[in-house]
């Protein structure tokens, strides 16, 4: 019985990590969409992929049921599968907020300020922690959780810069306004996926130890 537990145990995680690498793929076409332009073909992708994230969450609430009903795990084993419930809610978001962020980029396709503001760099940041809160958890890697954490702060960083400087601009009296506006809302959206790979940290955090850590 226990290696049939390990087993499905396995395929949690293998299903884990395709997950993640499916929001890791709409942020990264988000953002790319954002910052070379319109092309319609990979904003159908980055909402197909929302739409993938959304079955591939229903597919794993499925797999951790029938480990719960059925193997009857013991506490940790117990910790790890209800972490992966909450952390499949995290990652659904996830995709949503990126289709999100193509619903903006249309809107700032000539904008040379988003290259000033430095929103790739802050996409990268935040692709970074969302790839290594997945893989802390398959790896079951407590630092790497812990780094995510401390990532946040700089993700915030980057969108108090962006905030900061887009309200001086803005109260210049520039005509660009609605443009700043724009470029802000998708750094908030990165921002809350920087939030959202944070809380899937702290549950990597919690199936390991058994509580939430402070920063």
């Amino acid at each position: 019985m226990r290696n049939k537990f390990n087993q499905q145990l396995d395929n949690l995680n293998e299903q884990m990590i395709k997950m993640g690498k499916l929001c890791e793929q709409a942020i990264a076409a988000a953002i790319k969409l954002t910052m070379d332009g319109e092309d319609e073909d990979l904003k159908q992708e980055v909402f197909e992929t929302d739409s993938e994230i959304d079955r591939k969450e229903r597919e794993i609430e499925g797999i951790c049921m029938k480990l719960l009903l059925r193997q009857q795990p013991v506490a940790k084993d117990l910790r790890t599968i209800s972490s992966a419930l909450k952390m499949i809610s995290d990652m659904e978001r996830i995709g949503d907020q990126a289709a999100d962020i193509v619903e903006l980029a249309g809107y700032i396709t000539d904008s040379t300020m988003k290259y000033v503001l430095h929103l790739n760099d802050m996409a990268n940041e935040v692709i970074l922690m969302v790839t290594k809160s997945i893989d802390s958890f398959v790896n079951h890697d407590l630092d790497m959780a812990k780094s995510v954490i401390l990532s946040d702060d700089i993700v915030d960083n980057y969108f108090d810069d962006i905030k900061r400087k887009s309200i001086h601009m803005i109260a210049q009296g520039t005509d660009d306004g609605e443009e700043f506006i724009d470029i802000l809302m998708i750094a908030k959206y990165l921002e809350r996926i920087g939030d959202h790979a944070t809380n899937i940290a702290g549950w990597v955090e919690y199936s390991i130890l058994g509580a939430h850590v402070d920063k």
